[in-house]
C-alpha cells in the first residue's frame, strides 16, 4: 500500500467526504480538506482530528492540514428604538425565535452593553460564554437561536462603566465571534443614537433596520431620530413596529389604549417606511419574557404577533441584495 493510500485509510470515515487531496513526500503528509460551513471551533477540531489520525502512521513525521472554506455571506439586521422602555429587546428575542422556527439559522447579538437583557429573555442567564483564543463562542439556546451578550460576561448586577473605545471593542468581539453557519444576526441595539450605534454602522454593514415604538408622540419623536440615523448611514428601514398597542384587561375583558393607538402606523405612512405590525400590552408577554420563554416559541395567543412581523422581515431579506 502506498503512503498516500495509507493516509486516506487512516482518516476517519466520517471525515473522508471532506478530503479534497492527500499527498505524502519525504515524511510529510499534506491534507487539503473542505471546511465550508464550519465555524472556527469546528474547523480547529477538524484539523486536530486529521493531525492525530494521520500522525499516528509510522512513516509520517509531520502533518500539514490546509482547510478550504467558502466565505459565508451573513446578513445583519439591527433592531433599534431611539429610546428605552418600548420593548425593543423583547421584540428582538421573539423575532429571532420566530425566524428560527421558519428555518433560518439565527444568532442574537445583545449590543445593549450597559443594560443587557437577552440572557433573561432567551433563558440563558446562567450560561457562561467560553472562548477559543480571542474568539468568543456563542451560547446555544433551547429555541435554536445562538446568542452573545455582555450579560453573560460580567457578574449579575454589576455596572459597566466604559467609555466609547471600550464599548466599541466589546461590540467588535460580540460581532466577530464564532457564529458558525448562522445565516442572520439580529442585533439588539441600546436606546438612543450613541457610541454603539455609530460603531455598528461604521464597522459593519446591516442589511436593514427594524425600528420599534409605542404609539404616543414622545416615543415616536425618538423613533424618528433613530430612523434618521439609519438613513444617514444608508441602512434600509425594513419597517416600524408598534408595541404596547392596546391593553386587554384580564379581569373584565375591556380593551383600552393607555399609550394611544395607531400613532406608529401613521408615522410610518408619513415617513414612507413599511409598517410591520402591532404587539399588544399583555401580561402573558411580560410573564413569558421574565421566565425566558418567548411567546414566539410556543403556540400562544401572542405568538402570531411576532411570527407575522418575522415573516415580513424574512421576505425583505429574501428580496434584498445587501
Amino acid at each position: 500500500m502506498s503512503s498516500e493510500k495509507a493516509i486516506k485509510s487512516a482518516i476517519p470515515a466520517e471525515l473522508s467526504g471532506m478530503i479534497r487531496s492527500a499527498k505524502f513526500a519525504e515524511g510529510v503528509a499534506t491534507i487539503v480538506a473542505d471546511a465550508s460551513g464550519l465555524g472556527r471551533s469546528a474547523m480547529a477540531q477538524l484539523q486536530r482530528e486529521l493531525e492525530q489520525a494521520v500522525g499516528a502512521l509510522p512513516e509520517v513525521n509531520e502533518v500539514r492540514v490546509a482547510l478550504m472554506a467558502d466565505k459565508r455571506e451573513r446578513k445583519i439586521v439591527v433592531v433599534g428604538s431611539g429610546k428605552g422602555g418600548v420593548g425593543k429587546s423583547t421584540l428582538t428575542a421573539n423575532l429571532a425565535v420566530a425566524l428560527a422556527r421558519s428555518g433560518m439559522k439565527v444568532g442574537v447579538v445583545d449590543a445593549d452593553i450597559y443594560g443587557p437583557s437577552q440572557p433573561l429573555l432567551l433563558g440563558t442567564a446562567n450560561e457562561k460564554v467560553r472562548a477559543e483564543g480571542q474568539t468568543l463562542i456563542p451560547v446555544q439556546t433551547e429555541f435554536g437561536v445562538s446568542m452573545l451578550s455582555m450579560g453573560q460576561l460580567i457578574e449579575p448586577g454589576r455596572a459597566i462603566a466604559w467609555r466609547g473605545p471600550m464599548v466599541g471593542k466589546a461590540l467588535e468581539q460580540l460581532m466577530e465571534a464564532d457564529w458558525g453557519d448562522t445565516d442572520l444576526l439580529l442585533v439588539d441595539l441600546p436606546p438612543g443614537t450613541g457610541d454603539v450605534q455609530l460603531s455598528m454602522l461604521q464597522n459593519f454593514k446591516p442589511a436593514g433596520a427594524v425600528v420599534i415604538s409605542t404609539p404616543q408622540d414622545l416615543a415616536l419623536i425618538d423613533a424618528t431620530r433613530a430612523i434618521d440615523l439609519f438613513k444617514q448611514a444608508k441602512v434600509p428601514i425594513i419597517g416600524l413596529v408598534e408595541n404596547m398597542a392596546g391593553y386587554l384587561c384580564p379581569e373584565c375583558g375591556a380593551v383600552s389604549a393607555p399609550f394611544g393607538q395607531g400613532g406608529t402606523e401613521s408615522a410610518a405612512q408619513a415617513l414612507g417606511v413599511p409598517f410591520l405590525g402591532r404587539v399588544p400590552l399583555a401580561m402573558e408577554i411580560r410573564v413569558a419574557s421574565d421566565t425566558g420563554q418567548p411567546p414566539a416559541a410556543n403556540e400562544t395567543q401572542h405568538g402570531p404577533h411576532f411570527s407575522g412581523i418575522a415573516a415580513q422581515v424574512a421576505s425583505y431579506l429574501a428580496g434584498s441584495q445587501g
